[in-house]
């Protein structure tokens, strides 16, 4: 593995374990982004206005240009969106 590689991986985990701070400090982020989500997504760029909103309505930013990290929150959102609507 190159070693920009492993610094693209190393800067991933970090922003991801601070992600998992604050979602484990605050409980309500996780009930809130799934409810933004849950509204927004059938809706034309689906994915922009749920990290629109989830960054309006919690402590966490997602800024306008996603990270590799960012996207992969909204991708579990999106799997867990998916898990729920098998279910029924």
């Amino acid at each position: 593995m190159s070693t920009a590689e492993e610094s693209r991986q190393a800067r991933v985990i970090d922003e991801l374990r601070v992600f998992i701070k604050k979602v484990l400090s605050e409980p309500t982020i996780a009930v809130k982004s799934m409810e933004i989500a849950r509204r927004y997504r059938n809706e034309p760029d689906a994915d922009e206005r749920i990290a629109r909103e989830i960054s309006a309505n919690t402590t966490i930013r997602i800024p306008e240009t996603w990270s590799e990290a960012d996207r992969m929150f909204l991708e579990i959102i999106r799997e867990v969106l998916d898990d729920e609507e098998a279910l029924y």
